[in-house]
């Protein structure tokens, strides 16, 4: 299947539905967007750990024989992503979410669980997935993790980037809820750029005057 091309993407959500949500830097301007064709979800999952290659060549496959599904299958994970964001925004500024927000996730919910299924592992019992070739199988685990964060207790540790055009979400697992950004290297690193910046430009101005 080649290299993926998402080989070099961060995942600093802590949850899988997390990760999912950050597939875009910023939600009202798309900036970013990297879920632009079916196979970028393949390209994802596969980033993630969801699923290896051998699950995800059939996939493509399929895809690449019913381009109008694929398309549809696509467009449902932007509408739910986008959802996603939209529910654990209001959960964090503890508003209630949107009724047509938590229509998509519910309707993702019920597509997704029906295909939920009890497999033995390890001598005992694990869930797995309805096997075959769905197209919307790419969903199931995202779906089913959303679900799992939003009735938990880890629900209020999630968080938003505070960098600029960056609406990335994260668990919050520092001890007092202090992280601030995605990632140190990047957002955190470019804003205390800024602040370096601003204070010498200020500095230098004082001094001239």
């Amino acid at each position: 299947m080649g290299d993926n091309p998402f080989a070099d993407l961060s995942l600093i959500g802590g949850r899988l539905s997390l990760d999912f949500v950050n597939t875009v830097d910023t939600h009202d301007t798309r900036l970013d967007d990297k879920l632009n064709g079916y196979s970028d979800l393949l390209w994802w999952a596969l980033r993630v750990g969801m699923m290896d290659e051998a699950a995800a060549a059939p996939l493509r496959a399929a895809a690449e024989a019913d381009p109008a599904r694929a398309e549809e299958v696509r467009a449902a994970a932007v509408e739910l992503r986008e959802a996603l964001y939209r529910v654990f925004m209001a959960a964090r500024a503890q508003e209630p979410a949107d009724e047509a927000d938590l229509s998509v996730l519910n309707r993702e919910i019920s597509r997704a669980l029906g295909h939920l299924r009890l497999v033995g592992a390890d001598g005992g019992f694990g869930w797995g997935w309805e096997d075959g070739v769905q197209l919307e199988r790419v969903l199931w685990p995202v779906v089913r993790d959303a679900a799992e964060l939003l009735v938990s207790g880890e629900l209020r540790r999630v968080g938003k980037c505070c960098g600029d055009n960056c609406d990335w979400l994260y668990l919050d697992t520092s001890r007092n809820r202090s992280r601030r950004w995605c990632d140190m290297q990047s957002c955190g690193n470019r804003a205390k750029a800024r602040r370096h910046y601003h204070r010498a430009r200020v500095g230098a101005e004082a001094g001239g005057g």
